[in-house]
């Protein structure tokens, strides 16, 4: 059964997406989650090559019933293939994986920790979107100067960066950037990876506004405006909970509260040799 929710889209430089996405990182054969979060209402779906998900992702919506131009759908080519010969390659895999003809949005997953020149990447990401193999391009896990530097050398616009963000990791520089630069935030570990489920802040005003701790976390982040993040899970029910979150607001206070969560060592992703100086 198809659900009625009603989700609202951000939008940066022709680009629409769809502010709550569906993430599917450490999923795998993820057909039968994919096809269940289709049907409770997502329309962005974001997978990467390196997430090994690619395939379930293309067998979930072709199970869906969602038509395909319905889908905003999210890929990203990994760390190792950002030569211009390797990144076409990992595109084309990624479209087999997917039984697609296109993606809707492109990312480059991680900066080169190979000294390949950034040009020559985002030479090779411009040239996937203008071959028609991706409608919009951006990229992920980068820092600010990294993206300045790519928007400078991408012959395409960037239309978003995609990084972690949670109320345990202040990303306040950033957001800050990303506003004044026209670039959506996709955010990824919305919920911390279920760190904040045991939070007593958050449990309270989720409490007062009769909603789940997920619901509020979601809410404080789509709130802020520009910021598309985009929670994992495998429960139908949670699914369509995380999606519920377009009917009630935080006031101020709360939203200060929450911000006021952020600790130094709040950030989960940071692979060692791979993660820039963050920001």
């Amino acid at each position: 059964m198809m659900s009625n929710l009603s989700v609202p889209y951000v939008s940066a430089r022709g680009a629409e997406i769809p502010t709550i996405g569906f993430g599917t990182s450490q999923l795998g054969a993820c057909g039968e989650i994919v096809a269940n979060a289709l049907k409770v209402g997502y329309r962005h779906i974001d997978t990467a090559w390196k997430y090994g998900s690619e395939k379930g992702v293309g067998e979930g919506i072709r199970a869906s019933g969602v038509p395909r131009k319905d889908i905003f759908l999210a890929t990203k080519v990994s760390h190792e293939y950002l030569r211009a010969a390797d990144f076409a390659r990992s595109v084309d895999e990624s479209l087999r994986n997917l039984q697609v003809d296109y993606v809707d949005l492109l990312h480059v997953h991680w900066p080169t920790i190979d000294n390949i020149p950034l040009v020559e990447t985002m030479g090779a990401l411009a040239k996937a979107k203008r071959d028609g193999l991706a409608r919009h391009v951006g990229v992920a896990n980068f820092n600010i100067a990294l993206v300045k530097e790519a928007m400078r050398l991408c012959p395409e616009p960037l239309v978003t960066l995609q990084a972690e963000y949670h109320p345990y990791l202040d990303q306040s520089q950033v957001l800050a950037f990303c506003r004044q630069a026209g670039l959506i935030f996709t955010a990824y570990c919305p919920l911390g990876r279920g760190r904040l489920f045991k939070d007593p802040v958050i449990s309270e005003i989720a409490r007062s506004k009769g909603k789940s701790i997920a619901q509020v976390a979601l809410r404080w982040q789509v709130q802020q405006g520009n910021i598309a993040p985009i929670p994992r899970s495998s429960n139908p029910v949670h699914m369509a909970e995380s999606l519920d979150v377009f009917n009630f607001s935080l006031t101020d206070d709360e939203m200060r509260r929450i911000h006021a969560l952020a600790r130094p060592d709040g950030r989960i992703a940071n692979p060692k040799g791979r993660a820039p100086p963050w920001d």
